[in-house]
């Protein structure tokens, strides 16, 4: 018998809801197989884009409850140097959670209690944006 007040297997703390945000980046001189690079290729990526959609769905935790990509967009330059800096691109998406979770009123409970904008207006020559999720 257990003595004292341990008398538990243990308290977690739960946060009702959260984004998670990530930067993946993707260097045409690094998978470049002409500089003995990774050989990295279209096809790569286009599987990266599908792992990203289902990662989740392959990895189910009771530590991690329910986790599912909301949104995901890619900058593509049609420079192998790039046609803008990343931190640049970046702050062009933004996430907001909606007035009443804002002003402390209710917590977030889903995607729909955030609203994501992305800038497209005044996008740097040779550079679009893709929505994949």
């Amino acid at each position: 018998k257990q003595q004292g007040d341990n008398r538990t297997m243990g308290r977690k703390f739960t946060i009702p809801y959260g984004l998670y945000r990530a930067h993946i980046y993707v260097s045409p001189h690094l998978a470049d197989p002409a500089r003995n690079g990774t050989g990295f290729s279209e096809e790569d990526l286009a599987i990266i884009r599908e792992a990203l959609n289902n990662m989740f769905d392959h990895d189910r935790s009771a530590a991690r409850g329910q986790m599912s990509p909301v949104k995901c967009w890619a900058f593509k330059h049609d420079n192998a140097l790039g046609n803008a800096r990343a931190d640049q691109l970046f702050k062009r998406i933004s996430v907001q959670p909606v007035d009443d979770v804002a002003a402390g009123n209710r917590p977030a409970r889903s995607a729909k209690d955030f609203v994501f904008h992305v800038d497209n207006s005044d996008l740097p020559k040779g550079v679009t944006i893709e929505e994949w999720i």
